[in-house]
């Protein structure tokens, strides 16, 4: 059982370390980010229904889950283009840093389709990180473009992480996933053909964007995505969470050691990450305090 667990850990420290290589693979790829995130999410949907047609699961899914889906997909598109755009205009550190705001957005966000009020405690959490991002946006000037395409990002990436919250109740995660991915590709393969980018020399990449392409759309994408939900059911959500954490100071480290002196930035842009980085996993570690004092309450409750 033990070892179980352990081997558990250690497959979502993989995951989280994926998806922090997930940037890196966006800096190394040469075409622009609608183009990358076409080839991504297109590739994805094909490893995904690969993935249903070995598993033998039903591709079936009700009128409302296309709707629910389509926007959503729409959205989770627009988040990664808003994502590779500010590593192209900016790098990684920047991009990944601002993008740690997500768990900020998600607090203003999710009270809305919830139904609850918004804790004092969150708004003064996103006030630190406002602070941080501050510090960050006034001595790193010349990322401006990028921390501001970061912070569109995050907030569609927090929009569509809330959704999901309340489809994953009704819908199988993986055919969330699929459909979402294929409608996100069809809104991208839409705008492109209005933009008339789609020709013979679109589909002609160099070799090592090919290869990225693969590595970014089967191991990062989809296999990510179903060895999550596997790692779910062992592991805790708050453990997930603070794991998940890690991703960023993942990527920096990994973006120091790959594309050394564009990595490297002021000693003020490090100050705004602690600050960003140490409010999100102080917000996690609040909120579980919270969640494991009212469990202990409905016990007591239940006994009584």
């Amino acid at each position: 059982m033990q070892e179980n667990k352990l081997k558990n850990y250690l497959l979502l420290h993989f995951i989280v370390f994926i998806w922090g290589f997930t940037a890196i693979l966006g800096a190394l790829i040469t075409i622009d980010a609608i183009p990358l995130v076409f080839f991504r999410m297109g590739l994805a949907v094909v490893f995904i229904a690969l993935y249903f047609l070995i598993k033998k699961k039903s591709f079936y899914l009700d009128r409302t889950g296309i709707f629910k889906f389509l926007i959503t997909g729409i959205i989770i598109a627009t988040h990664w283009i808003f994502f590779f755009k500010a590593i192209k205009v900016s790098n990684v550190s920047v991009a990944l840093v601002t993008m740690s705001t997500g768990a900020f957005f998600t607090s203003l966000i999710e009270p809305v389709f919830f139904r609850r009020r918004i804790k004092s405690l969150e708004i003064i959490l996103g006030l630190f990180v406002i602070v941080g991002l501050y510090i960050i946006f006034n001595f790193e000037s010349q990322y401006q473009l990028g921390i501001i395409y970061a912070l569109i990002s995050s907030f569609l990436g927090s929009l569509f992480a809330v959704l999901n919250g309340l489809f994953v109740k009704k819908y199988d995660e993986n055919r969330i996933s699929l459909y979402q991915l294929l409608f996100g590709t069809l809104f991208v393969l839409i705008y492109l053909i209005i933009n008339r980018q789609i020709t013979i020399e679109f589909f002609q990449l160099q070799k090592m964007d090919w290869f990225y392409l693969f590595v970014l759309s089967s191991v990062c994408t989809a296999y990510a995505f179903i060895a999550s939900v596997k790692v779910m059911k062992y592991i805790s959500p708050y453990t997930v969470m603070l794991t998940i954490n890690l991703e960023p100071i993942y990527a920096i480290i990994l973006a120091l050691f790959i594309f050394g002196d564009k990595e490297k930035m002021n000693p003020e842009f490090y100050l705004g990450a602690a600050i960003v980085l140490g409010v999100v996993l102080a917000n996690g570690v609040i909120k579980n305090r919270a969640t494991i004092k009212e469990k202990l309450k409905r016990k007591v409750g239940a006994k009584k």
